[in-house]
């Protein structure tokens, strides 16, 4: 049986482990947070390398990718650097893949063109940022309101690419606390009327949960949201705040929706890609309908 340990900067309040059957292998797969304490992340990444099949690093990324060109992010490198001989992985391969399918397989359906998209960070997320924008939605990418607090909205890809180049190079030398929840701060929500506004104006909000959660209003009624490391604490959550619909691009496991760093670590342990997982798997999006009323609807 292969072990998988998902190292995350996270609450611990969100550990969980489940023993699975994926793509013909036997798993135990393991969520530890580390309540955003970065030291006991580099020790249990130390602890865990040589271990372990394959080691996922949660609550960061390795880097940002914007088209073509890729920002490394310090802590992110910190933390890879304490693993030699355990393959590493931060989801970005899944998330440049496995996202842009999801897309592809729910314009089929659903009516995304012309859709009002908000992507609360798409440098974290470019494949589906990109995939939303080829489906014809009228995106809004918010990684400056909900990382850094500004009132400027990003409406295209190109304009997404002039601000990478501008601020990355500076921004990813930040400690990541600073630009996402970590610890204790995923258990809060912070609702601010700044993110409030462009949460209520979009039809759909996609990205990552920490980010959307972080500053979740008290009601969104009606909206669809597109993500993934989703808890049955999560799920209820949405759906007292109204949300119609709920879609998470990873499969469930035990009754959670691990993050792309697991799901890769897995596959990588696996001797697979994100290719085979789409070919040998009856894959597709998990889609919960939250809200039974017309008025929901």
């Amino acid at each position: 049986m292969k072990r998988v340990v998902s190292v995350s900067l996270g609450s611990s309040r969100r550990d969980h482990r489940a023993e699975v059957e994926f793509l013909g292998e036997s798993f135990v797969v393991e969520r530890r947070g580390v309540d955003g304490r970065f030291k006991d992340a580099q020790a249990l990444l130390r602890e865990l390398d040589g271990t372990v099949d394959a080691i996922g690093l949660g609550g960061v990324d390795i880097y940002l990718r914007c088209r073509d060109k890729r920002y490394v992010l310090r802590d992110g490198k910190r933390l890879l650097d304490c693993v030699v001989k355990t393959p590493v992985v931060d989801g970005s391969g899944l998330k440049d893949t496995l996202e842009a399918a999801v897309v592809h397989h729910l314009a089929q359906t659903y009516p995304l063109q012309g859709a009002r998209v908000l992507v609360v960070s798409a440098l974290d997320r470019f494949g589906l940022a990109e995939a939303l924008v080829e489906a014809g939605a009228q995106c809004t990418f918010g990684d400056k309101i909900f990382a850094l607090d500004l009132d400027q909205p990003i409406h295209d890809l190109d304009e997404l690419e002039v601000q990478a180049e501008k601020l990355l190079p500076e921004l990813c030398r930040l400690p990541i606390s600073m630009l996402y929840p970590v610890g204790p701060s995923q258990t809060n929500i912070e609702p601010r009327e700044l993110t409030s506004r462009y949460l209520h104006e979009a039809d759909w909000i996609c990205g990552d949960f920490h980010l959307i959660r972080r500053r979740l209003p008290e009601q969104l009624p009606g909206k669809t949201v597109l993500t993934n490391t989703i808890t049955s604490d999560d799920i209820e959550e949405l759906r007292c705040r109204g949300v119609a619909t709920l879609i998470t691009t990873t499969p469930e496991f035990a009754g959670r929706s691990f993050g792309t760093n697991v799901l890769e670590a897995m596959l990588v342990a696996a001797g697979k890609d994100s290719a085979d997982l789409l070919r040998d798997l009856p894959w597709r999006p998990r889609i919960l309908t939250l809200q039974t009323s017309p008025e929901s609807e």
